[in-house]
């Protein structure tokens, strides 16, 4: 019989991999507090020293950024729905016949 998994998130696994880091207690019972095998825990932990850098070689996208993203796409969603009026209008009125894109 086969078990379910268990998948946990990158906040889970970078807070378990920082405790495992500071080695104040053991794999054991970090193990024990989390509720996760020491294997994985050791496998968190030496991820997070090889991959530790890329952390602050890329910056995160500012909240400007993320707004100005939004109302892109909120404005290519508009467009959207303005060209499919566009063209269901003029398949009605003849100027396009149906199921051509121009």
């Amino acid at each position: 019989m086969k078990g379910n998994r268990t998948k946990y998130s990158a906040a889970f696994k970078a807070q378990v991999a920082i405790e495992a880091l500071k080695e104040q207690e053991t794999l054991a019972e970090l193990s024990k507090r989390f509720g996760v095998h020491s294997q994985m825990i050791s496998n968190w932990k030496n991820e997070m020293l090889r991959r530790g850098s890329e952390i602050f070689s890329t910056k995160e996208p500012d909240e400007a950024a993320r707004r100005r993203e939004k109302a892109l796409y909120e404005k290519i969603g508009r467009l959207e729905v303005e060209v499919d009026f566009c063209r269901r209008v003029s398949e009605r009125l003849g100027t396009l016949k149906p199921g051509k894109d121009k």
